[in-house]
Parts: C-alpha cells; sequence; structure tokens
C-alpha cells in the first residue's frame, strides 16, 4: 500500500521511531560485568541526574541467601544466586519482581567470607555458573531444571582456593572456558552443551586466583586473557596452548581483575596496594612488555572501566580508596577525588559511571579526565555484611544486591 498523504506519513515516521527507539534503549546485562565482560552497558534514555535519596525503589526480594554477587539480567529475566544451608542457590525473577523459580545448584563456600561468588552466565536458553568449592553447572533459564553438572576440582585435581573460587564462566563458540588450575589442567574447554571437556591446556605450577577470563582479539589473533596467583597469562581459544605469561603476584595471591585490552594493550592491576600495570602486546600476540606503571590506581573486587582513552576506578589499598581516573596508553594519573566513598566498584551506562562503595554509598559521576563531578548518590538501608556486589543496569534498571536482598530501582528518564 502506498500513500502520500502528510498525515499519515507523519503517523509512519513516529511509530518507527518510537520503534526503534525501544530497541535502542534495552540491553541485557546477561553476565559478570556485562554484555561484553567490560563494564559498559547500550543502554540509554537514563536519568542524567537522580532526585535526592536516589531514584525511585520498584521492588525488593530478601531471602537470597548470604552472597556477593551481582544480578544479570537476560530475556525480560533477572538472575541472582546466593548461599542457603551451605548450598548455592540460583533464584529467578520477572522484571516486575515476580519470583518464578530456583534452584539448589550445588555446595557452596562456607568458610571465610561465606557466600556466592561466581556470577551466572546466561547464553542461547542456558545458564552456566560456579560454586567456591570448584562445582560447576548449566541450567535451563525457563525451567531453572539442572543439565550438567560435575565437580571441576576433583577432575582436574585442583586445590581449593582460598577465600573460595571466584571465577565467572566464559561462553563462546558453543565453549565454556574455566580456569581450575589443577594438576591436570590450568584452562579448560567444555562443550557448553554437555559439559564434555574439548580442550584441556597443559598444567602450570600457579593456583587458580579469582579472576574471570576474557576473550580479546590482537591483530587478528584470538586469546582468553586472565591471571593466576602468579601471573598474567593467555591461552590460545582453540586449543588452550600457552600463548604467554608475565609475572604478577601481590601480597595476597588474590588477583580479581579481568585484565583490559584495547589497540594492543592491556591494563592489569589486582589491589592490595600494588597499582596498575600497562602491557604491550607484541605484534604477533606472543609476547608482552611492560610499558608503565601506576601505583595509585589499584581497584581488587570493584575492577574498571576504560572509556575515551582512561580508566576510572576506586582503589583499594593505595590512595586511600580514592577514586581515580588514569590514561589509558601512559598510565599517568588524571585526578584522584574521593567520588562517593571509599573503594568499591564501578560500571557505565549512558554517559554516566554508576559506583558502590564500599561504605554503602551508590552514585552517579560524569566520566571527564579534567575532574570528578557526582551527580547523584544514596546510601544502601537494606542487607548485611560487606558492600562487595557491583550494580547491574539493564531494561531501564538499576539492580543492587547487598547479603541477601537486591533492590531494583527505575533510572528511565
Amino acid at each position: 500500500m502506498k500513500t502520500t498523504n502528510p498525515r499519515v506519513m507523519r503517523w509512519i515516521v513516529l511509530a518507527c521511531g518510537l520503534c526503534f527507539s525501544g530497541l535502542a534503549l534495552a540491553d541485557d546485562w546477561p553476565q559478570f560485568r556485562g554484555p561484553r565482560r567490560d563494564g559498559k552497558s547500550a543502554e540509554t534514555g537514563l536519568l542524567q541526574r537522580w532526585p535526592e535519596g536516589g531514584p525511585k525503589r520498584l521492588w525488593s526480594a530478601d531471602g537470597l541467601g548470604d552472597g556477593y554477587t551481582h544480578a544479570v539480567v537476560a530475556g525480560g529475566k533477572v538472575y541472582i544466586t546466593g548461599m542457603i544451608e551451605r548450598q548455592a542457590v540460583l533464584h529467578a525473577f520477572d522484571l516486575a519482581g515476580k519470583k518464578l523459580w530456583h534452584t539448589v545448584v550445588g555446595p557452596e563456600w562456607a568458610a571465610s567470607h561465606p557466600g556466592t561468588r561466581s556470577i551466572p552466565t546466561v547464553h542461547d536458553g542456558r545458564i552456566y555458573l560456579t560454586t567456591g568449592v570448584g562445582h560447576v553447572a548449566c541450567l535451563d533459564v525457563a525451567t531453572g531444571e539442572k543439565l550438567w553438572a560435575f565437580d571441576s576440582f576433583e577432575r582436574y585435581q585442583a586445590p581449593q582456593v582460598k577465600w573460595g573460587w571466584a571465577e565467572s564462566p566464559l561462553v563462546f563458540d558453543d565453549k565454556v572456558i574455566l580456569t581450575p588450575c589443577g594438576q591436570k589442567a590450568a584452562m579448560v574447554a567444555l562443550d557448553r552443551k554437555t559439559g564434555k571437556e574439548v580442550w584441556a591446556s597443559k598444567p602450570l605450577a600457579h593456583k587458580s586466583s579469582f579472576c574471570s577470563p576474557a576473550l580479546v582479539t590482537h591483530r587478528g589473533r584470538r586469546m582468553i586473557v586472565t591471571h593466576t596467583d602468579a601471573a598474567v597469562v593467555a591461552f590460545d581459544p582453540e586449543g588452550g596452548k600457552l600463548l604467554w605469561q608475565h609475572p604478577y603476584q601481590n601480597a595476597r595471591g588474590n588477583h580479581p581483575d579481568t585484565p583490559i585490552y584495547h589497540e594492543g594493550l592491556l591494563y592489569v592491576t589486582s589491589g592490595y596496594g600494588l597499582g596498575a600495570i600497562g602491557l604491550q602486546l607484541a605484534d604477533d600476540g606472543l609476547s608482552v612488555r611492560r610499558i608503565w606503571e601506576q601505583k595509585r590506581q589499584d581497584p581488587c573486587h570493584g575492577q574498571a572501566v576504560l572509556l575515551d582513552g582512561y580508566t576510572y576506578a576506586a582503589s583499594h589499598r593505595a590512595a586511600n580508596g580514592r577514586w581515580s581516573c588514569v590514561e589509558f596508553k601512559t598510565g599517568k594519573l588524571a585526578w584522584e577525588h574521593e567520588g562517593i566513598g571509599r573503594s568499591g566498584s564501578v560500571i557505565f551506562a549512558d554517559g554516566l559511571l554508576y559506583g558502590y562503595s564500599e561504605d554503602a554509598h551508590v552514585g552517579l559521576i560524569k566520566p571527564s579526565p579534567k575532574a570528578c563531578e557526582v551527580v547523584g548518590r544514596f546510601k544502601v538501608d537494606f542487607g548485611q555484611g560487606p558492600h562487595w556486589a557491583h550494580p547491574a543496569v539493564a531494561e531501564g534498571r538499576l539492580f543492587v544486591r547487598h547479603g541477601d536482598v537486591m533492590v531494583c530501582y527505575d533510572v528511565k528518564k
């Protein structure tokens, strides 16, 4: 049907604009640190400032169990884990907060700082997750039915990780990547549908160290980059060959920060006062060399975000937990500021940084290498225990978890 009626044409244009603006707004947060594991969302149409006291609360869920995991959002559902009676439990909600189901996944870490650590990964109708004691499972997203599961520490003869295994599974090319660092393999790839081994790398004289791996592409060469307790390492995603390793250790052997790759450079940090370093990859991707060091920025569990050539983070032991901005290529400190509170985690959505400090403040920061400008803040008045869970943004909502409680806020304009 053709029409030249101006009124009809205006309605058609308006309708198309509404459809496409709706598509542009929504962005899932389906795994650790968001769609690309870099802490960044493509969500748009969000509040650029918050009213006094923070954005509107939409709903809350309690009784999740002990844990430090953030929410993941995919396909109109919200998933989050918690430990109940020493078992990891995965909970599923709809976007209105209605409980859909929960599944007992397997034994969970119940020693020092007990609770869930691994962020679930949602991919093509399935959920993949690990527990702090090495249990690995795959569940159906619609029902929570367990499709396959096994003990990775037993299978690969891996030692228990101090403070619990905190790796979140990486999924790509029908593979699930894990780093048990056992006597039989350092890193393994599993068939995501069956859980059967696709490849196993040679073992290293290292231990697994809380880090969630990332898949990066450097000059056409793909590699899986992660931390062990002793080094930054890279493996070939096709067969598990070790491509390179660079010594990197802190006083605790705890390296939770996923390295950030951009244009041949890796940003590496892990907290505990060690600071951050820049590693330049060789053109062939088979070696690295350190080109800078920055002692003032040392995020730990909270990670960092790279935006327009600068990394933003809250320090851990360095700089008394202040927030900072560092030039990615040189390691030069652009600024340092109290930000929204001492230490914490950071993500990015619709032009703004969302931070959650370890002293219970959630806030908005305008990213700029010139200054730190806080444009919204509220205090978390629910839950218990350390404030270590990251915020998550999806579907115009902000999800904040503290202890066994999760609250969903409306952050749409």
